[in-house]
Formats: C-alpha cells, structure tokens, sequence
C-alpha cells in the first residue's frame, strides 16, 4: 500500500513558528513532527510515502533524508498553485490511484492510528472510502461525523454548534483510506477540499463510506496553543518532566517545574524559571526571566522580570 502526507498547508496559525521552519519539520520533543509519522508508517509495514507539498519557499529536501534512514522511498509532489487537500491528491493520483487503497494523513495531526487494523475495516466493509475518528472534549473546532451502528458514515457537520454535539460525538481524524475511484471524483487543477467537497460527493453518490473508531493519541497541532498541549501531553505520557537539547548551556539556580522541552543549541541564564513551557532551537533566555505555559523561539526576547 501507498500512503500520503498532506503538507502543502503555510502553518499561518503556527507563526511566527513556522516562519522559518516549515510546519512538517516544526519539532516535537525535539524531533521533527513528520518523523512521527513516517515512523508509524514504517511500523506498519508501509515503504512508499508521497509527500503532497506546496509550490515555493520551503527547504523540504530535509524529509527525503528521513526517509532514506528509516529505509522508506519518500517522492515530494508540488504545486503549482494551492489546490487544498482534495486538490492536492488530484495532483499526485498517478501515483496514489493504481495500487488499491491508498492511505492519507495530514501533516499537522500527531496520532496513534493502528494503521493494520484500519486497513482491515476498510477492506471488510468494502468500502470506497473510510475515516478514521478520534472523540474529543469540544468538538466545534472540528468536523463532526454522524455514523450508524455498523460504521457507515451518514453525516457530516463542518464546525458544529453545541445543540449538535453529543457524548458520542466523533471528529474527523484527518486520515483516511481511498479506493481509486475515490480520486475519480475530483476535478484536476482546481484548489477543492476533502471535508468539504469531495467527502460530501461520495455522501450524495450513495457510495460505501465508513468512519474506523481510533482508540490512540490524537492531537491537531496546527495551534500554538494545541502545539504546547502536545509536548506537555506526550512528556507526561513518557513520563518525562524535562527534556534537554544537545548544545544548550544552563545557568546556576534555573529551575524548571511542570515538563519543559528545550531545543538544541539554547543558552538558559542564571536564576531563570520555567514552568511548563517549550523553549526553540537556538533561543536565549535571560537571567532571572519566567516563562510559563509558553512557546518560544529565536526570535522572542525573553529577558528578566
């Protein structure tokens, strides 16, 4: 099976995070969050990757080397303009439509999803297009996904209101498994969206499609303040309270309390507190400053109470 990773999206509601780092490479406990998922993929017995990219600006290439190690063939397909996420695969079809299902993640969501046994579901209920779901606390943010007894998807409700939401309510996980007819359906150099567009279409067709129940870790990280949840909730799943980069020099008399991440190459001053927080590569704090519950990097001036 081939799998791709939806990465064309600019991380806006990451700046200024991903202003010099492209969101795929942004870290996680100091490891670049697409490592993530490649590592899932391979565990899964996954070897061929599409990575669905944007058309400028970025330095990519960085991923092909990941691949490389961990023994996947990785092949960066870009844009020429924006074509979102159903666009995107358009854009890669002749390499994701030919050999069966074809398995689809987006870049900015760190989850558990066992990948085998999404993959028999899908394939049990012949299913044109399956979803895999997570529950969440509040599910406004999301896409809400309706689903009957045996999993068939019977609705979806982009952004719901509160009257909308059950104790029940699942969310789309931002990974699917797509037949080749699938791809058939979206209109080639267009910029069109799967929640939105293509998803629906496959609804009023009376196609085949199901929602997989994922049981794992799931986490959007497109936010600051999602992308600090998810290093504060991975260290304590690890149970790891601080973690420190190579290179970083720490000052007499810092103290760190909650879980704290601090990435390569960081210089920490005398005295400094920091309570919960992820400190970037490269970033200089001063002595006697307090951080927490924050994300910082390089260009943040963080200086002394």
């Amino acid at each position: 099976m081939i799998a791709a990773i939806l990465i064309g999206g600019k991380g806006t509601r990451l700046h200024p995070f991903t202003q010099e780092t492209p969101k795929p490479l942004l870290p996680v406990l100091n490891k670049p969050c697409l490592l993530y998922q490649l590592e899932i993929l391979k565990a899964h017995g996954i070897r061929d990757v599409v990575l669905c990219a944007a058309s400028s600006g970025e330095p990519l290439t960085r991923q092909l080397g990941f691949g490389r190690k961990l023994g996947l063939r990785l092949r960066l397909i870009r844009e020429k303009t924006p074509l979102g996420t159903a666009g995107a695969l358009k854009n890669a079809e002749p390499l994701l439509a030919s050999r069966g299902p074809a398995l689809v993640l987006n870049g900015d969501i760190l989850q558990d999803l066992n990948i085998t046994a999404f993959l028999k579901f899908h394939r049990r209920n012949r299913a044109q297009a399956t979803l895999a779901l997570t529950r969440v606390k509040d599910a406004r943010p999301y896409g809400l996904v309706k689903i009957d007894a045996a999993g068939q998807v019977r609705q979806f409700l982009e952004k719901p209101s509160l009257s909308q939401i059950t104790k029940a309510a699942a969310v789309n996980a931002g990974a699917y498994l797509f037949e080749p007819s699938v791809f058939k359906l979206i209109p080639a150099a267009v910029a069109c969206s799967l929640e939105r567009s293509t998803l629906p279409q496959l609804l009023e067709n009376r196609s085949r499609v199901f929602g997989y129940l994922s049981a794992g870790y799931w986490i959007d990280i497109g936010t600051p303040e999602s992308y600090l949840q998810a290093h504060l909730e991975m260290m304590e799943r690890q149970k790891r309270p601080l973690l420190i980069g190579r290179g970083c020099v720490i000052g007499d008399c810092v103290r760190f309390s909650g879980h704290v991440c601090v990435g390569p190459r960081c210089r920490i001053g005398k005295g400094a507190e920091l309570d919960n927080c992820v400190v970037l590569a490269d970033t200089t704090i001063d002595e006697g400053a307090r951080l927490e519950r924050c994300v910082v990097n390089s260009e943040h001036c963080v200086g002394p109470l």
